[in-house]
């Protein structure tokens, strides 16, 4: 189909489908709006994220504890995602499709992308950090399976298929905020929520956020694991997470929305470094 003849038999006069249209401009409003956020708002979202995201854990202790399953484990870990949707905030991960769009439609800087990625991560392990403390004091009885839990990660060692669980893991939970963006149905973002929760917690990918609570209440808990061991592991997830959101999820979104971008890199607002561009070139006149 042409483009001329798509525009004929759609609802507007994009050369996509209007659906594509319709999430395409959620995806860049969204992250237009991530950009623009303080840093206190950045750090504040952060550290709920962190929060809600350790209530999931706290539910996938507790089913791994009584059922020994992983699959079911994971079903329980999405009550994390859902709180996450719900409540507004956000994961460092979640951060790969929207803002990086929205800076593609010039809506935002890279340095705005970069305080945003920062200060989400730092704040989300704080966040995190703190739950799983309570954790680990309310649950003693779960020592043991968190333990277990977080040797599955740091101890396992760096490969082709850590690698590539650490790829899985980042494009995973960047395809649920794809899903989530592609429909205006609460509903059906909460089942994505879900199925984003069983596949990452419940297939144990590697996630450099979700991983680091269980790793963090392994050592609150009295485990013979360090901070170094954490740290080692932490930065190659973290390298292949951010790999498998940008290069399997997003870019592709960018490719197949070419054209609407083209049209919203015309439309956009001077960013904040072109006015000062402009003066200069007036000024040089």
């Amino acid at each position: 189909m042409t483009d001329e003849r798509r525009r004929e038999v759609g609802d507007s006069d994009a050369p996509v489908e209007d659906e594509i249209e319709e999430s395409f401009d959620a995806v860049v409003d969204e992250g237009a709006e991530r950009l623009q956020r303080t840093t206190r708002v950045v750090l504040a979202t952060g550290f709920a994220g962190g929060l809600e995201i350790g209530l999931g854990v706290m539910g996938y202790l507790a089913v791994l504890h009584e059922t020994d399953s992983h699959l079911l484990a994971g079903i329980a870990f999405s009550i994390g995602l859902v709180a996450l949707y719900l409540a507004h905030s956000e994961l460092f991960t979640e951060n790969f499709l929207m803002p990086i769009v929205a800076l593609v439609a010039r809506e935002g800087t890279v340095r705005q992308l970069v305080r945003l990625w920062l200060g989400t991560l730092v704040s989300n392990l704080a966040g995190g950090w703190v739950v799983m403390w309570l954790v680990v004091q309310a649950f003693p009885q779960w020592h043991t399976v968190l333990e277990e839990s977080a040797r599955h990660y740091v101890d396992a060692p760096f490969g082709l298929q850590t690698a590539v669980l650490a790829v899985l893991g980042g494009s995973t939970i960047t395809l649920v905020t794809r899903m989530q963006q592609g429909t205006s149905s609460d509903p059906a973002k909460l089942v994505a929520a879900v199925a984003g929760g069983f596949l990452l917690a419940g297939l144990q990918l590697f996630h450099s956020i979700l991983d680091s609570l269980l790793v963090f209440g392994a050592i609150q808990a009295g485990a013979a694991i360090t901070y170094g061991q954490w740290a080692a592991w932490f930065g190659y997830v973290l390298l292949f997470n951010v790999l498998g959101g940008v290069v399997l999820v997003t870019s592709l979104r960018i490719i197949r929305s070419a054209d609407l971008l083209r049209g919203r890199r015309r439309e956009a607002p001077d960013a904040p470094d072109r006015g000062a561009d402009e003066q200069e070139r007036g000024t040089t006149r």
